[in-house]
């Protein structure tokens, strides 16, 4: 990553970081977008350069580009489902026990806030998305393939009830979480 990109993620965190704050002190629907943007010490047309809206703040990260890299490193010989399992993981494993501590205080604002659980589901159909090409590329398939978005749709189905397990559970163990459950997916999850 060059120093670009490096400052404008800094930046981006920063921002998050300050709104996090001020939604746990304030509360989300009190919080403006003014008041994030001068607890991070910038405008708000900077605060929309990087957010487009209020909710953007809690529902972009960088994770998309650690998580491709991650899955594309997986030996060939694993199933599309370890590939994806052993790249969550490792995504997961990497991050700082500040990063995951913010994860799970947004996997609770988003949990908890209506407008923003509706938001997620954007996010989420997103990361469907990219999943669903990852892996058609893998198995050499389209990404429009039926088989292939409901692959991708039940990995995303795994996520969302670990978030929110997560968000309940403040103390369980991420990583640990998400592997169980995408080890169960890999089972045919038995009851």
């Amino acid at each position: 990553m060059g120093l670009r990109e490096r400052k404008k993620a800094k930046t981006m965190a920063a921002v998050q970081m300050h709104a996090l704050r001020l939604f746990r002190e304030l509360g989300y629907n009190a919080t403006t977008v003014e008041q994030i943007a001068e607890a991070a010490e910038i405008s708000p047309s900077t605060f929309f350069r990087y957010f487009p809206t209020k909710e953007d703040v809690l529902l972009r990260d960088n994770y998309d580009p650690v998580l491709v890299a991650a899955f594309e490193a997986q030996p060939s010989d694993l199933s599309p489902l370890q590939a994806v399992r052993r790249a969550f993981v490792s995504a997961i494993a990497d991050m700082s026990a500040d990063e995951l501590a913010m994860v799970r205080e947004r996997d609770q604002l988003i949990m908890s806030v209506p407008e923003l659980r509706a938001a997620a589901l954007n996010n989420l159909t997103q990361t469907m998305q990219l999943i669903a090409e990852l892996v058609a590329k893998r198995v050499g398939r389209k990404p429009d393939d039926a088989a292939v978005r409901t692959f991708a749709g039940a990995v995303i189905g795994v996520n969302i009830s670990v978030m929110l397990y997560y968000a309940e559970h403040p103390d369980a163990d991420f990583a640990g979480l998400l592997d169980e459950a995408l080890s169960k997916l890999e089972a045919g999850l038995p009851l």
